[in-house]
């Protein structure tokens, strides 16, 4: 039987190539003054300003240079309050949209960021539904345009953690392929194997269900097919569509069936070094499959993931033999075709695993992990991804 489950989304999806030129004129049926929350390439905040403009909402802009921080929040939701916000537009990638949604959340729920985040906060629940927002990302990684939780960095805590609520979705994403022609290939890797695990992490996950499953399918024989075509020419429309189909598809999923270990390592990892999270996702995928495949086998052989993990082979490689192990070497490989850089590159040593591991185990990520992975299993993907 099916288990009951839940499923949700931005409350509307426009996709397609070209469809950023329609930004005024939907931006104008949410709100009359815009929050621009944009990322380190202000021509894009400027190209989003001038449409609004244009269709008479009127806008001011705020700039996430780097991963959200609370203290990012914190101003945005100022900026916000003084100028009588009454709509949020986001565009960029995964920092300035999680930082966008954020901004959204606190400017109609009030307080800090602290009264709200999970883990290191309060973790008080939002009361109230976010202004209206418009998510329109320009890379093909994060689905942060329909996930229901803005992800940030709280310095003292050395760890990235989330803001979560049904009420944070998006009222608008905006996908358009058309956006992402631009983005350089070592980009490109990093979003596009951050997209690949959000839909191999539900499909095998403990909350995955019949929708997300097949999202998760279809993503990831898109996935398997462009992403190293895109990595080899950015310029490739097709490989590009897809990309940003798996992104899409990966945030639907991760919102309404969870992830799993790779994510719960990316945040204490990425909080404690500041390395990108798409490429610390790479560098443990294949390792985190490997391990969890072994822990299935040897505490839970009969678990429905072991043969999901299976499936994913298959999608992956293209071939109807091919071993949950040859799904791994898939992955292994093409994070090396990549250039994915080991854990070591950013300043992780064995000293720091403890740490790393503790943190790990407590983040809410792993709740979807298809198996509880113990101590020892941790370290051992830690080891592998150095």
């Amino acid at each position: 039987m099916t288990p009951a489950f839940e499923f949700a989304s931005a409350a509307r999806i426009l996709f397609g190539a070209g469809v950023f030129g329609r930004i005024g004129e939907l931006a104008a049926e949410l709100g009359r003054r815009a929050l621009v929350v944009g990322g380190k390439n202000p021509e894009r905040a400027e190209a989003v300003r001038a449409r609004l403009e244009a269709s008479g909402v009127s806008a001011v802009q705020i700039a996430i240079t780097g991963e959200p921080m609370t203290d990012d929040a914190r101003r945005g939701v100022e900026l916000g309050r003084v100028e009588h916000c009454d709509l949020v537009v986001a565009i960029g990638g995964g920092s300035p949209l999680d930082a966008g949604k954020a901004v959204a959340a606190l400017l109609a729920n009030g307080g800090d960021p602290l009264d709200y985040l999970e883990v290191v906060g309060a973790g008080r629940p939002l009361t109230r539904r976010s202004l209206p927002m418009i998510a329109v990302p320009t890379t093909a990684g994060t689905g942060s345009e329909v996930t229901r939780n803005a992800v940030l960095e709280a310095p003292s805590e050395r760890v990235k953690v989330s803001l979560r609520s049904h009420l944070m979705l998006p009222e608008l994403a905006l996908i358009d392929p058309e956006l992402t022609l631009s983005v350089p290939p070592r980009v490109t890797a990093s979003t596009g194997f951050d997209a690949m695990s959000q839909v191999l992490e539900p499909f095998v996950s403990k909350r995955a269900n019949p929708l997300t499953d097949a999202l998760c399918r279809d993503a990831l024989a898109r996935s398997a097919r462009s992403l190293q075509k895109a990595y080899r020419d950015g310029s490739d429309r097709a490989a590009r569509e897809d990309l940003c189909m798996v992104s899409l598809c990966g945030g639907i999923a991760l919102a309404n069936a969870k992830l799993g270990a790779v994510h719960g390592f990316a945040g204490p990892i990425g909080g404690m070094f500041h390395s990108p999270h798409g490429e610390t996702c790479a560098v443990l995928l294949p390792h985190v499959m490997d391990v969890n495949i072994r822990a299935l086998r040897e505490r839970a052989p009969d678990s429905p993931a072991l043969e999901r993990y299976t499936d994913v082979a298959r999608l992956l490689t293209g071939r109807a033999d091919a071993t949950a192990a040859a799904g791994v070497a898939w992955v292994r490989e093409l994070a090396a075709a990549l250039q994915i850089p080991t854990l070591a590159a950013y300043g992780v040593r064995q000293a720091d695993f403890a740490a790393i591991a503790s943190k790990a185990a407590a983040a809410s990520s792993m709740q979807g992990n298809p198996i509880t992975l113990e101590h020892r299993e941790l370290i051992a993907i830690l080891e592998r991804a150095l």
